[in-house]
């Protein structure tokens, strides 16, 4: 069987080519011309596999969509639009009308208001959130109607873990379908479909990407689920990938194995920086020794990148503020993944998304910092926090 880094790098050649560069060419174009009806005809026959328009299918869209299912251990995938319109297609797949979600508390954001204002509002469905950092909170949640198991591993800033493997076998065992977003340890270093998870989904903005100049999403699967979602969801809302931004994120997984090794290696760096720093209370970090969930990391991860948070000891606003404005490498942004470092404070937008009592249920505190660990040095990277850190003590 190949190694990941030898599927990252196989001859991305589109296989009806009569010539083999080594780079493909962008088929930047809307639609595909048919000789006759026959061939036009037969075409329609299986839309999936064919190509006749582009929000269905292109040749550029397709080898990303093979090199990361292969990568995935799926069957097959597709590329969306954006990192939510692949979440959002998952959960529409598999979502029943009032029926009941179980999700993460601790969630990509607008994948929280999707379920809450959107499934719950508009579809008439319920939802449960739980920490699920034990298998128990899974299967006393379950009900008659759940039909979902959303799950974020590591989870959104406090980077929790969830046992895919358990949970995967609990919800098999009631019908229930289950989703992950694995943005965070990307298929490189985490496959959720060998643990029995039935989708993965992922922002390809992210280390996918990892350049910051691409926008995408990815639904990795069964092949029946994924031409399901091919033939209703992505095709019905329209949430097509372009050829150039396929073409982009194929360059940028060519390297994908080399970014993720610095991650690591600079991430680990900072975490072990930051936990020994006395103005840090806390850090959030899968794979620090110390990490409530290190034991489970192991089991699932093979590598870890360079997304963490950590909380400041103190909780003055106004001190809170001058850390973040006093770092020099790090520049503010929403974002992450790409080969920029950045810093966020998650409590500036939860705040504006979610009500004071909801934010509050998430666990965390106005002091929690948000970091994308980049490419720079690290040792630049480590002595722009500690400059920042030891400014705020003063």
């Amino acid at each position: 069987m190949k190694s990941d880094i030898t599927k990252l790098l196989d001859r991305d050649n589109y296989e009806n080519m009569d010539q083999k560069p080594v780079v493909p060419p962008i088929y930047q174009n809307t639609l595909f011309t048919f000789d006759n009806w026959e061939a036009i005809d037969k075409a329609y026959d299986d839309p999936t596999n064919n190509c006749i328009y582009t929000r269905g299918k292109n040749p550029s869209n397709d080898i990303v969509e093979r090199k990361l299912a292969e990568l995935a251990h799926g069957e097959k995938a597709k590329l969306f639009s954006s990192g939510m319109s692949a979440i959002s297609a998952a959960l529409f797949h598999y979502a029943k009308p009032n029926g009941h979600i179980i999700a993460i508390k601790n969630i990509y954001g607008p994948a929280n208001n999707f379920i809450q204002h959107y499934l719950v509002d508009k579809m008439g469905m319920s939802v449960t959130f739980i920490t699920g950092n034990d298998l128990s909170e899974f299967e006393d949640s379950i009900k008659e109607d759940t039909c979902i198991i959303y799950l974020e591993s590591p989870s959104s800033v406090v980077f929790s873990l969830q046992d895919l493997e358990g949970v995967s076998k609990l919800a098999k065992k009631s019908g229930i379908k289950t989703v992950v977003d694995n943005t965070w340890a990307t298929p490189l270093y985490q496959k959720p479909l060998d643990f029995g998870v039935d989708m993965e989904v992922h922002s390809c903005s992210k280390y996918l990407g990892g350049h910051s100049d691409i926008v995408a999403g990815i639904a990795i699967g069964s092949e029946a689920d994924i031409d399901q979602i091919y033939n209703h969801e992505h095709a019905f809302i329209g949430g097509k990938m372009s050829p150039f931004e396929s073409w982009l994120l194929l360059r940028s997984l060519r390297t994908l194995h080399l970014r993720m090794n610095q991650h690591q290696k600079s991430g680990m760096k900072v975490a072990n920086f930051l936990e020994n720093h006395p103005e840090v209370s806390k850090v959030y970090y899968p794979g620090l020794d110390s990490f409530d969930q290190a034991d489970l990391a192991k089991k699932q991860m093979t590598g870890f990148t360079s997304l963490m948070s950590f909380e400041l000891v103190t909780q003055d606003l106004n001190k809170i503020k001058k850390f973040v404005n006093s770092l020099k490498v790090f520049q503010i942004g929403v974002s992450w993944g790409g080969f920029e470092s950045l810093v966020y404070v998650p409590a500036i937008s939860y705040l504006k998304e979610m009500s004071p009592e909801t934010f509050k249920k998430t666990g965390l505190s106005l002091s929690n910092i948000r970091i994308s660990v980049g490419l720079e040095d690290s040792e630049d990277i480590i002595s722009d926090l500690n400059n920042a850190l030891e400014i705020i003590r003063e």
